[in-house]
């Protein structure tokens, strides 16, 4: 490509394939054109006008594909690589042909490129044909999505399947097959002028409602055939997020009339207005989907916990009973607001059906609270809560005679008794063994009479002071102890005692002159 001074294009040929890094060079090139398309197709949400760059970009891609196809055609290139070539130009030909709205075009494109992968993935290993069925997969919806727009009335049913199995789906078609599902919708919302809710009609005349209500039995229906507990989540945020939607619709046409909204008991009826109840029953599907939300999550964590007690890892954070607490705090504190929806305050059954719900998730949170009480070894506060969980539990079981519809959907009590019984006996047993254990290890250390360890040689005894820098060894300074004194010698007859003269053997003393001092002096003395 010339030096560093200067840049001189060459264009890949035939005769320089030596290399297969110069067909990465081609594949680079539409791999670039056609992300930056489609960075273009997110902020062309806010700023249209980047819709021309970003078909412009989509073609450029075409363009390095189709060189790329030709390429490999030479004798040099495997048979592998030319179809991958051809399925790769078929794709992205049909992702052009799809943002024009072309839709015979890109579903023949499509088709070419989905037929392609599906030979692939049937001529190679299992591991290679995972990866050729995963793009079969990505490809599939967009060929649905284009015969419905021909004219396959029976292509949207089957979209919205895979979008309930996948949970959403992703890529350049989730935007166009929300908005597809979104006009359907509508179109059905047209002919959908009431709905019935507790034993009253109330009209709906707001078209946001209108397309919530309908498409609420299928989310109902995504989230109850959802496998993973990640889709689950998906799809419960999204039904809550439409379901927000749909309320603020309606206080919106609350609030132009103020009268009616301060006024909401009519005098003669002495019930809410219609808009109102509609806003209450609006409100109570979104606590309610709030409630199976959390209820989802809490089973998931009781299999999570379950798996980590009998198989304990390491180094990663564990679930906790806690965790399952704070779950059912909030689906009470749900069911605290459903009695006081304006309407139902007189809704006998609705209150009492209410009631029962709030003893089961009382029962469960009890539950969850003995088991937290439980790791810490507190036997006395985890069998208190054991005995209330059974006390809420039979309270459900005796006033559950004509609520048993509205009960199918939560936990089962039963299943609860069964196990607080069991629980109960471990917990027993546990206690008794614990305090064993604490007696016999605690025995040997509790025993501190206060003395030192030169006076306790012959006794064992854990003193764990011994190791400390307070250890009790011996008394110091020592204290004084008597010893026997030195004797003290009187000598008493030294007085009475005569002694022998010795004046025989004393040596006279000589006569001192000055001879006897010059014999003195040279050594002559006698």
């Amino acid at each position: 490509m010339g030096n560093r001074h200067k840049f001189t294009g060459k264009k890949v040929t035939e005769e320089i394939l030596s290399d297969n890094r110069y067909l990465l060079l081609i594949l680079m090139d539409a791999e670039r054109a056609w992300s930056y398309a489609m960075q273009l197709k997110q902020e062309a949400n806010t700023e249209p006008r980047k819709r021309f760059h970003l078909l412009s970009r989509l073609h450029k891609a075409v363009k390095h594909a189709e060189e790329l196809e030709r390429l490999c055609e030479s004798n040099r290139v495997d048979a592998k690589t030319k179809l991958e070539a051809q399925a790769y130009m078929a794709y992205l030909t049909g992702m052009l042909r799809f943002e024009h709205q072309e839709w015979k075009a890109a579903m023949e494109a499509f088709n070419k490129c989905k037929t392609i992968y599906e030979k692939l993935a049937s001529a190679f290993t299992e591991e290679q044909a995972v990866l050729y069925n995963q793009r079969v997969e990505e490809i599939s919806p967009n060929i649905r999505y284009c015969a419905y727009n021909i004219g396959d009335q029976s292509a949207i049913s089957e979209l919205m399947q895979m979008r309930l199995r996948s949970g959403g789906t992703e890529g350049l078609l989730a935007e166009k097959l929300e908005s597809l599902i979104t006009q359907t919708r509508a179109k059905q919302a047209a002919t959908m002028s009431e709905v019935e809710w507790r034993g009253r009609t109330v009209p709906v005349k707001i078209d946001k409602v209108r397309i919530f209500l309908l498409g609420l039995a299928d989310n109902e229906a995504a989230i109850a055939q959802a496998e993973g507990e990640e889709t689950k989540e998906r799809l419960f945020e999204s039904l809550l997020s439409e379901c927000r939607d749909a309320i603020q619709a309606v206080r919106e046409e609350l609030k132009p009339d103020q009268k009616q909204r301060e006024h909401s008991l009519e005098v003669d009826s002495g019930k809410v207005s219609n808009i109102q109840y509609l806003h209450s029953y609006l409100t109570y599907i979104k606590l309610s989907t709030a409630i199976k939300r959390n209820e989802s999550m809490a089973k998931a964590l009781q299999k999570t916990l379950l798996q980590e007690q009998q198989s304990e890892d390491d180094g990663k954070r564990t679930a906790r009973p806690q965790d399952l607490i704070r779950l059912y705090d909030i689906i009470l504190q749900n069911l605290v607001e459903l009695p006081q929806l304006p309407g139902l305050e007189e809704d006998k059954n609705f209150q009492k059906e209410i009631g029962l719900k709030t003893l089961v998730y009382k029962a469960y949170r009890c539950f969850f609270i003995a088991q937290s009480y439980v790791l810490v070894k507190k036997w006395s506060e985890a069998l208190v809560l054991y005995d209330r969980v059974l006390k809420y539990a039979s309270e459900v079981q005796a006033q559950a005679g004509a609520y048993k519809n509205s009960l199918k959907e939560l936990p089962d009590v039963q299943e609860l008794i069964t196990q607080v019984n069991a629980e109960k006996y471990s917990l027993q047993a546990a206690a008794i063994l614990d305090a064993n254990d604490t007696h016999e290890t605690e025995s040997p250390s509790q025993v501190k009479d206060g003395k030192l360890l030169s006076e306790r040689f012959e006794t064992f005894c854990l003193d764990p002071s011994l190791v400390s820098k307070q250890a009790s060894l011996v008394h110091f300074p020592p204290g004084f102890q008597p010893i026997p004194c030195k004797p003290l010698f009187f000598d008493l007859a030294l007085n009475h005692v005569a002694f022998p003269p010795l004046e025989d053997k004393v040596e006279q003393k000589a006569k001192s002159g000055l001879t006897g001092y010059i014999k003195g002096i040279f050594g002559f003395r006698s």
